[in-house]
């Protein structure tokens, strides 16, 4: 059985007036994501000069939407 490793990815938001968090509160939070995703994200936000926090922000809302249509009758 093959061993993941868990790296521990703080996401901290800062307000910028391009995106939509001066209009609603921003908190940091801490997760758990396997190294090789953390690494992949990082050279993503390197490559593209977009933050991590944006990306990940951005999968948050994806996620809850996708959810949120589901719930609908």
């Amino acid at each position: 059985m093959q061993e993941t490793t868990m790296t521990a990815v703080d996401v901290q938001a800062h307000t910028s007036p391009h995106t939509e968090l001066e209009k609603n509160e921003v908190v940091s939070t801490h997760v758990l994501v396997e190294q090789e995703k953390v690494d992949r994200l990082r050279d993503l936000s390197k490559r593209t000069r977009i933050a991590q926090s944006e990306y990940l922000r951005e999968a948050v809302n994806d996620l809850l939407n996708k959810y949120d249509k589901k719930e609908e009758p």
